[in-house]
């Protein structure tokens, strides 16, 4: 099997391990600012066997420079929605915040 099969590339920014929803950004993320073991990272990522995570890396380390653009997009995108997310908190969050706050008085006062 070529290193290249075992990817779906559905957009440039999108490339995915063959057969999951899972971005190589996910594998990649927990290998190199994680620290992960690939043994480690296919465990925490139930849809993905070893070997896609070896492929992952092999992949990383083929195409180096041209991941880490991609990684570099991926954490910059994801840096701002969740500044957009803090901005603009979805109903659900504004309710959980809330209720949190009214719980708090009340934990503090049984102690």
């Amino acid at each position: 099997m070529q290193l290249e099969e075992y990817f779906d590339v559905l957009a440039p920014d999108d490339i995915r391990l063959k057969g999951t929803r899972i971005g190589i950004e996910s594998i990649l993320y927990e290998y190199i600012y994680r620290c992960k073991t690939p043994e480690e990272i296919a465990e925490q990522f139930h849809t993905v066997t070893l070997e896609q995570v070896y492929a992952t890396i092999l992949y990383y380390l083929h195409y180096q420079s041209k991941v880490d653009a991609y990684l570099a997009d991926w954490l910059e995108f994801s840096r701002t929605m969740r500044e957009e997310q803090q901005r603009n908190p979805s109903p659900a969050r504004i309710r959980f915040r809330q209720i949190r706050l009214e719980k708090t008085p009340k934990q503090l006062q049984e102690s």
